[in-house]
């Protein structure tokens, strides 16, 4: 429940920072800088946090991103004072809030809201009226409590779902309500614990928008976690990428997508496919030249991350989707056939097969090749990256994170 957002000593206050979603009456509190320092969490001899450090400024939308397991989940609990930490600290504004000496604030007294992945909704209370929960630390008047939260309900697209309870709305509209009582907190801390992940595709496409749009217009700091890079990339001012409990990379989505630290990333955000290559010699700053399979074609490519990689080493090429353009067969160059073919609206997605034996899906293109089509690969050396043998470990398998 969204009962971690009460402000400390339950005043309403303002500042020069103050904003507002609805109404004018009353006033948000300026966004929060966070700031983690070390984190680290045990549970008995699992490390789920590694000395996690990272620094959030006011008002920005950063969105941790990994697999199940990584520790994303463990690092929003523990900001949000649900779980404790082992060592390390976390400052939320200008308040330490935990550290590994025992310190620990409470919940409901970190001034931030929290948007669930079950939605943790009353179930015996309506669409309204678990909105107006969380307006109570607000002190406002009866009358201006239920004004101002059918004001958030019609935000959300609501305003006619007032009186129904959670049972008798759809995933979607349930996690509306969720959206709306976080924002009717007015802290200037949100965190958003994969709420879109139980929901179609279309409704997360939406809701992904709305949850955008609403936590910019209200200013508030925004720290939000997935397993989905698509999402990720859409939401985020920036990105931290976790692995094995740390960040292995935080930015801008272009430059995690574009400067990949290392191969976990680029395989974690998107990849067409990995062809084996051994590395041919440099071919200008950050880039080599790398033979595919056993082939005689060459292929440029970055190396990011990977310093000097020396002339022989075997390693593999990972492929962004728009690093292949596909077009008729000609004697030079890389040749593959295509296996599969499906429409995408933009235009086609191709599988496409090579003569060594690796394969590349999702490559694009706006005509239609058939499955059986000889074709000709050219490769952006902008969107593929070589990495050596022993830089590259499989993705972990899902479990707890």
């Amino acid at each position: 429940m969204i009962g971690i957002a009460r402000r400390q000593n339950g005043a309403a206050h303002s500042g020069s920072g103050s904003h507002h979603i609805t109404g004018q009456a009353e006033r948000r509190i300026a966004a929060p800088a966070v700031v983690i320092e070390g984190a680290t969490k045990r549970f008995g001899s699992k490390v789920a946090l590694d000395a996690v450090s990272l620094d959030v400024e006011p008002g920005s939308f950063l969105v941790l991103l990994g697999p199940s397991g990584s520790g994303k989940t463990t690092l929003l609990r523990c900001l949000a004072g649900i779980e404790r930490l082992s060592s390390g600290n976390i400052t939320i504004g200008d308040r330490l809030v935990a550290d590994g000496n025992g310190h620990h604030v409470s919940p409901e007294r970190r001034d931030l809201s929290m948007v669930f992945q079950d939605y943790a909704l009353w179930p015996h209370l309506t669409a309204q009226q678990n909105v107006a929960f969380a307006l109570a630390r607000l002190r406002l008047p009866k009358s201006r409590a239920v004004q101002r939260s059918l004001e958030l309900l019609d935000r959300v697209g609501l305003a006619g779902l007032s009186e129904r309870f959670p049972n008798e709305l759809s995933g979607g509209e349930q996690q509306r309500v969720a959206l709306a009582r976080a924002l009717a907190a007015g802290t200037g801390l949100l965190l958003f614990d994969e709420p879109l992940s139980n929901l179609d595709a279309t409704l997360r496409e939406e809701l992904r928008v709305e949850i955008a749009t609403l936590a910019r217009e209200a200013a508030a700091t925004a720290i939000y976690i997935t397993h989905d890079q698509a999402e990720a990339f859409a939401l985020a001012d920036r990105i931290g990428v976790l692995q094995g409990g740390r960040i292995v990379q935080l930015g801008t989505p272009e430059d995690v997508y574009r400067r990949p630290a290392n191969a976990f990333v680029a395989r974690f955000t998107g990849l067409a496919g990995s062809l084996r290559a051994r590395c041919e010699g440099p071919a200008g700053q950050d880039r080599v030249t790398a033979r595919l399979g056993d082939t005689q074609a060459l292929a440029m490519a970055l190396a990011p991350g990977s310093g000097e990689v020396p002339e022989g080493v075997a390693g593999s090429l990972l492929l962004r989707h728009s690093a292949v353009r596909l077009g008729p067969r000609t004697r030079d160059g890389i040749t593959g056939r295509i296996t599969d073919a499906a429409f995408r609206g933009r235009g086609y997605d191709h599988a496409v097969e090579l003569p060594w034996g690796d394969r590349l899906v999702g490559v694009h293109d706006e005509r239609r090749w058939s499955r059986g089509d000889s074709v000709c690969l050219s490769i952006d050396p902008e969107a593929c990256f070589f990495f050596p043998d022993d830089q590259i470990a499989p993705l972990p398998e899902a479990q707890d994170s």
